[in-house]
């Protein structure tokens, strides 16, 4: 699986076992005559959910911070290198190992940044214990059982509920590269020309981990789907929102209506044209430079919040 140079494997345990992660430890990002990573600020990158997924998804992305922040970057439980326990995944698993991961490697608040149904998780975890949060910057965060939607009443989650059905459907729609391609170009991003050969080797190393299947199923079945705007007016945690217009599952009239819900805590709602569900991977350099804007904004805005005692 794709790991950028200067980065290493680490590992801690959760209540459902071994949680992998990435973090710069060698150069070009660490030198002897350098700033300690434990010194520098932390910036943890929580991927998403989708057959493959993994950090990888922010592969292109965090190296661009190494050398002014520590990286964090997990494969969630259930996907990438991380333990794949064979259960059916519930909302609650992934709450309480994001918080876990969160308090046993960052020392204080941090700022965040994940993507679609884990970063409604993230907005849930940051309501539940804000204490560990600095700021937010999310890419097209959602529930995908928004405002009243039922997600478990699609089509496509009706079959995958179906036993053994469903774990044909994983071998030969998702754990094979024609089957990633086809998601990748026809469903995750808005120009099929932008999936490379290596992206597709990355999910498909992830989707054929043994016992991946559990924790995609429970996606796809509508497991770890919720009503986001049950939550958001509740967020006091200063955040930005990344959103791809061309987003298939969730589109942006969904994030402006979040946005609206909660202008105090959510500053920046940003749109990006020709741009599907995943940024991060479609056009990385735009990503970079948005968050590099949006970090100084939400610190200023958390600064704000603590001088009022919000």
């Amino acid at each position: 699986m794709f790991q950028p140079p200067g980065f290493e494997q680490q590992s801690v345990i959760t209540s459902l076992g071994r949680m992998v992660y990435y973090t710069a430890t060698e150069a070009p990002w660490r030198r002897e005559d350098t700033t300690s990573s434990e010194n520098l600020e932390t910036l943890v990158f929580l991927h998403g959910f989708g057959g493959g997924s993994s950090a990888y998804e922010w592969s292109k992305v965090y190296p661009a911070f190494a050398a002014e922040y520590r990286i964090v970057a997990p494969d969630l439980i259930g996907w990438g290198r991380s333990e794949h326990p064979a259960r059916n995944y519930k909302i609650e698993d992934y709450l309480t190992t994001i918080t876990e991961f969160l308090e046993q490697t960052c020392s204080g608040p941090v700022t965040v940044i994940a993507s679609s149904l884990t970063a409604a998780f993230t907005i849930r975890a940051a309501i539940a214990r804000p204490e560990l949060f600095k700021s937010l910057i999310l890419t097209t965060p959602a529930g995908l059982s928004d405002f009243g939607e039922n997600y478990t009443r699609s089509f496509f989650a009706q079959v995958i509920s179906v036993p053994i059905l469903d774990r044909v459907l994983y071998s030969t729609g998702v754990a094979n590269s024609n089957g990633i391609r086809t998601f990748l170009e026809q469903r995750q991003f808005a120009r099929p020309s932008r999936v490379y050969q290596e992206i597709v080797d990355a999910y498909l190393e992830s989707a054929q981990q043994p016992n991946a299947e559990y924790a995609a199923l429970s996606f796809v079945r509508g497991d770890l789907c919720f009503d986001l705007s049950l939550y958001i007016s509740q967020l006091k945690i200063p955040t930005a929102i990344i959103w791809g217009k061309k987003s298939q599952f969730t589109g942006p009239e969904i994030g402006q209506r979040f946005a609206s819900m909660n202008p105090q805590a959510i500053k920046v709602f940003q749109q990006l044209e020709e741009v599907g569900l995943t940024p991060q991977l479609e056009l990385p350099a735009v990503t970079i430079g948005l968050i590099r804007q949006f970090l100084p904004l939400l610190a200023e805005s958390a600064t704000a919040a603590a001088a009022r005692g919000d």
